[in-house]
């Protein structure tokens, strides 16, 4: 399936029950790259807008590229009305944004779909100097324990493409690469997410190699969920433990330019 097409019938559940991330994150980047209030953001491949809005709250002004029509279109019901945001229809690797026009890149949850040397030429396109650049997971714990190991192999049991598109599979060398000859910071946060029964299966839901309603195996998928939950939960909730992962890079700026945004 073409990475654009994934979440197509996905976007209500992740907008709703992907977790977020910490509060501590845009103001760590922002101390580290020196981004103010009134700076502008490219979040590359926004998806349904989550880490936008945290943006947002800092005072930037965001334009958020996604190629996904119902991703893209879930973050303009959340985030229309808010002052700075601009919603892109382009990708990592041809976002339509002027050169030099962003001080900043971030790609959350992301870069693992992106043409890596297209999506670096791109980015050094549109950005000014010094380039930065922030990618950032939530990722489960790899020796998972507990309920985080539990939800592992439910995933693993029903997945359809899980270690083809598992985003770990990014490792510290293909980072490396990206950003080389610079080098990038790892930073690492800690987050969770609560979740009632509901929320877990809309969690589950949300990963797009897993199956779609409808499809074959999606009854068991959701009768295996709810059951993990009936077993897990305390007061009514499961927690899913995560580490925000962060590498903070900067970028030399390249040539050229593109379409202006649309707001």
């Amino acid at each position: 399936m073409d990475p654009r097409d994934r979440f197509s019938n996905r976007a209500d559940d992740y907008d709703r029950y992907r977790p977020g991330y910490p509060r501590a994150l845009v103001s760590l980047i922002a101390e580290r790259c020196g981004l103010r209030p009134g700076h502008s953001v490219a979040d590359i491949g926004s998806g349904t807008g989550i880490l936008t809005d945290l943006i947002l709250e800092h005072g930037n002004r965001v334009y958020a590229v996604e190629p996904n029509g119902p991703m893209r279109e879930a973050a303009e019901r959340r985030l229309g009305g808010r002052p700075g945001f601009f919603s892109v229809d382009g990708t990592a690797e041809a976002t339509t944004l002027l050169a030099s026009s962003v001080d900043l890149v971030v790609a959350a949850q992301a870069f693992h779909w992106f043409e890596p040397r297209a999506t670096r030429d791109e980015l050094r396109r549109i950005l000014r100097a010094p380039g930065w650049v922030a990618l950032i997971w939530n990722e489960r714990p790899r020796q998972a324990t507990g309920f985080e190991a539990a939800y592992e192999a439910l995933l693993e049991r029903h997945a359809i493409d899980y270690a083809a598109v598992d985003h770990r599979r990014v490792d510290a060398a293909r980072v490396d690469e990206f950003f080389h000859p610079a080098r990038a910071e790892r930073i690492v946060l800690s987050n969770s997410q609560s979740l009632d029964r509901a929320g877990l299966a809309g969690r589950v839901r949300s990963c797009s190699y897993v199956p779609a309603a409808g499809a074959p195996g999606y009854g068991a998928m959701m009768g295996d969920a709810g059951a993990l939950f009936d077993e897990r939960q305390v007061g009514g909730v499961v927690v899913l433990n995560y580490e925000t992962i962060i590498y903070l890079g900067a970028l030399r700026p390249g040539p050229g330019r593109g379409a202006p945004p649309r707001a």
